[in-house]
């Protein structure tokens, strides 16, 4: 109050100097209230910079002496700014009513203006503490994961709301019920424009009730280009940082409308699957003679499989009094059989495969191509570039092994093979 007393003498005192100076009435009111707003300017950056200064080092020695993460993510969201905008404020509703005594309309539209701001002010420094405290909880393991984001945003959609309301009671001169009231009217309207807001926040709650994904995932959804890790959830958007270093945004809602493949369990496994086939040429398999055995005991992976087969198929090829005239009579060992022991062997004592998860070499459906030998088995890495490695290490091997055992990959004939042949042919 002695405050106010002060400044109206000053402003007195300011106007009687100007009158002094010559000037009419009206001049000397006007000049008076012009140098008295820009004092009054100058006066709340001051004091705007100073208690910006002071709330910045507060928090700084607060951070070096406490360690407490809150206020590190205080000062990142500009908490000391917004609230530094508060004391200006205080400023203003003081020297406004003196600078524009005589001017009531732009002393009520000012006055009106700093009450909007405030209401404004205020907001920021709640979403600031919001957001804060939403990067506190993303720091801790039990909240690591979790789309975080969309619930901040549904409290800021909240808080907006609640300044609408304030600053509609205030230039209106309401109460809230009216705003209510006016907003039930276009209900429908409003429900059509926040659709994908709503239907992102349901979304979101499933998504979280359900884990069905998390942050860091990877996740394959093929209808919209994305297969990568998850940057964000929030209400409306997923971002998903594809392996190629692009960004998609996929719907929020989609996670629970769409079909996605999501490779946590695979990550979370240890090991990352291998199944990739060879075709072998059928006219290439064979049964195998007596007197070729030796040559495959050799192969160290088979040898000893080798000598204890043998002994049961001739126990049993004498059991039935098979004629091994013919190698079709009785039971025979094959070189396709051979082959697919050895890389049943070869995969179990390789190094980058998991010997705790599913080691399996089978035959699929003969095709145009040949027979398929699939290798079914889990490398002991997750890692792209080690995984790829591992599985180029095994069939390169394999590729290079099976004429080892008179078999022979399918391949397609190219151009240059076919003229190969006719050259053959007409040389011949």
């Amino acid at each position: 109050m002695e405050l106010n007393n002060h400044l109206r003498d000053f402003s007195r005192a300011s106007l009687q100097f100007f009158k002094n100076l010559g000037m009419s009435a009206n001049a000397a009111e006007v000049v008076n209230a012009l140098v008295l707003l820009i004092l009054a300017i100058g006066v709340t950056y001051i004091i705007y910079y100073i208690v910006r200064r002071i709330l910045r080092l507060l928090m700084l020695q607060t951070i070096r002496k406490t360690d407490i993460q809150f206020f590190k993510f205080l000062l990142e969201h500009k908490a000391p700014h917004y609230l530094s905008l508060i004391a200006p404020l205080i400023v203003l509703y003081i020297t406004i009513p003196i600078v524009f005594h005589d001017y009531p309309q732009i002393h009520k539209l000012l006055l009106g203006l700093c009450d909007i701001y405030l209401v404004l002010v205020v907001i920021w420094v709640l979403m600031a503490i919001i957001k804060a405290g939403g990067d506190l909880l993303k720091e801790k393991p039990g909240f690591k994961g979790k789309p975080i984001d969309s619930y901040l945003q549904v409290i800021r959609i909240l808080l907006y709301l609640f300044g609408t309301v304030v600053l509609f009671s205030n230039l209106t001169g309401k109460s809230p019920v009216a705003f209510f009231t006016a907003m039930g009217a276009i209900s429908a309207v409003l429900l059509l424009m926040f659709k994908d807001t709503i239907m992102g926040f349901v979304a979101s709650i499933q998504v979280t009730t359900n884990d069905i994904v998390r942050i860091g995932d990877w996740i394959t959804m093929p209808k919209y280009g994305a297969d990568g890790d998850i940057l964000e959830i929030n209400l409306t958007t997923v971002k998903v940082q594809n392996f190629d270093k692009t960004i998609t945004t996929i719907p929020t809602y989609s996670l629970i409308s769409d079909s996605f493949q999501n490779w946590r369990g695979m990550r979370q496994s240890g090991g990352r699957r291998i199944k990739r086939a060879i075709n072998i040429k059928q006219s290439s398999i064979r049964f195998l003679k007596d007197e070729e055995l030796p040559q495959f005991e050799q192969i160290q992976l088979i040898s000893s499989y080798i000598q204890h087969r043998q002994k049961d198929i001739e126990k049993h090829n004498q059991r039935t009094n098979a004629d091994k005239s013919l190698l079709i009579n009785g039971r025979n060992l094959t070189n396709a059989g051979l082959f697919r022991k050895y890389i049943d062997s070869y995969i179990s004592s390789h190094s980058g495969t998991n010997k705790h998860m599913n080691i399996m070499v089978r035959q699929l459906a003969p095709t145009a191509q040949g027979l398929p030998i699939e290798v079914y088995v889990f490398a002991n890495t997750i890692v792209w570039a080690e995984y790829e490695h591992i599985m180029a290490d095994i069939f390169d091997h394999l590729i290079a092994a099976a004429p080892y055992f008179g078999l022979q990959i399918y391949e397609a004939e190219g151009v240059g093979d076919l003229k190969s042949v006719q050259m053959r042919n007409i040389t011949s």
